[in-house]
């Protein structure tokens, strides 16, 4: 009886074993398939990059894309918005994959055959429109692993969400957009969604590769306007003036104090940082007033709370010294979370990247002080934000362009690791967490 019951569980075991090959075989061969259509989207999307919020033919293809595929789309979300639901055969959980979709103000230089030649509105000033940072390529990837998935329906147990995400990089003056907003608009409920994955071209790693880290993986970030009100006057007798200037020049290096002497930069980075001063308009005459603009960044909410406090008391202070007055506005018109990875979903999730590119071509990193705001998405649902390497094999990351520059460069044979990955993601979690 024994032997019986031992065979019929190794039995078990080989037939799990050789479902699994199987599925990962047909992924593999599925990849291979789209990879060139893959391709040609991206390079048609980088062609035609469109503002944050300004999407409309962007939305318009994959809109069309989804629906040949059968699935139930939405559009018009977060203003450009739009989102695929498809439904497995098999009851299970909700998983949204999430893709961001606008190009940035930049003026393209690179020499690509596809290269960016658009035009397009920023803040009222015409610019050059490219895609620098491969939101493209996540477009593309994203649209690839739907119809992947699409062909798979029968072996899905529970149900994807595509989301393909607006103004990713921030919104215009007076408008509202991104990821927060879509959360706002209720872009993971009917059906509520379980967990979210979303991935990031890095054109500083090599292509094949992926990179994580749990907990804190990106900045939260906030933007600060500090006003100082002085006095005026001529500036040959300064004595009868308050001058702001001086204060603000004060206050700016009294601000560097917070990152060298107040956080713990053994557990977290912070940074504090003016971008820009204007006062005054004549070389001889005292202004009354100086408005300067920054950015924090900060990797937990209680740092963020600490640098907050300790901004104000500053400024305050040191144009109080001064004789002058000061307000700050912190946040002044924008505020990202940390980009938070669930830990237990991180861990849970990581053989999925090593069976998409080899345990070798897995690496963590330390948390960066950029910003994202898929941030907004992992603060409502466990969320896994990861790197694909988009780096040419081979070439040194240090000449590589950095993202938002007119150089910037992706290797197109990077998104097969893209769908490899999410495809990987998507069958695992729904293993794990099948009804």
């Amino acid at each position: 009886m024994r032997i019986l019951f031992l065979s019929f569980f190794l039995l078990s075991i080989q037939n799990i074993i050789a479902q699994k090959t199987t599925q990962r075989t047909a992924i593999n061969n599925a990849i291979a398939k789209i990879e060139q259509k893959v391709i040609e989207w991206r390079h048609d999307f980088h062609q035609n990059p469109e503002l944050g919020n300004r999407e409309t033919r962007t939305a318009a293809i994959i809109a069309k894309h989804l629906q040949s595929l059968g699935m139930e789309v939405k559009t018009n979300i977060a203003k450009t918005g739009v989102v695929g639901i498809l439904k497995g055969d098999k009851p299970g959980p909700v998983i949204a994959l999430r893709a961001d979709m606008d190009g940035l103000p930049v003026t393209e230089k690179t020499n690509l055959p596809f290269a960016s030649t658009a035009k397009g509105i920023y803040n009222g000033q015409e610019v050059g429109v490219m895609h620098a940072c491969g939101h493209d390529a996540h477009v593309a990837i994203l649209m690839g692993v739907a119809e992947i998935l699409s062909g798979m329906k029968k072996d899905l147990n529970g149900t994807i969400k595509f989301i393909f995400q607006p103004a990713e990089e921030g919104s215009q003056k007076g408008e509202e957009g991104g990821a927060e907003l879509m959360v706002k608009e209720g872009v993971l409920e009917n059906p509520k969604v379980d967990v979210i994955f979303g991935l990031h071209m890095n054109a500083q790693v090599e292509v094949g590769k992926i990179t994580y880290r749990p907990g804190s993986t990106f900045a939260g970030v906030a933007d600060l306007k500090i006003t100082v009100k002085g006095k005026s006057a001529h500036g040959a007798k300064p004595w009868l003036s308050v001058d702001p200037i001086v204060a603000a020049s004060q206050i700016v290096n009294n601000l560097q104090t917070i990152v060298s002497r107040n956080v713990n930069i053994a557990d977290n980075a912070a940074i504090v940082t003016i971008g820009t001063i204007h006062g005054g308009t004549r070389f001889n005459i005292i202004a009354d007033q100086v408005e300067m603009t920054g950015t924090v960044r900060t990797l937990s909410a209680a740092d963020e709370t600490f640098v907050f406090s300790r901004i104000k008391q500053i400024v305050e202070k040191t144009a109080e010294a001064a004789g002058a007055t000061a307000v700050v506005e912190i946040p002044y018109s924008a505020h990202y979370p940390v980009t938070f990875n669930n830990e237990a979903l991180t861990a849970a999730m990581l053989p999925s990247f090593q069976k998409a590119v080899g345990k070798e071509n897995v690496m963590l990193v330390a948390p960066e002080t950029i910003s994202e705001d898929f941030s907004f998405f992992a603060q409502k649902v466990p969320g896994l934000y990861f790197y694909i390497g988009g780096l040419p094999k081979g070439k040194d990351p240090a000449t590589s362009a950095s993202h938002h520059t007119p150089e910037f460069f992706i290797d197109d044979t990077a998104f097969k690791t893209g769908m490899s990955a999410f495809c990987n993601l998507v069958f695992d979690y729904m293993e794990m967490n099948k009804k």
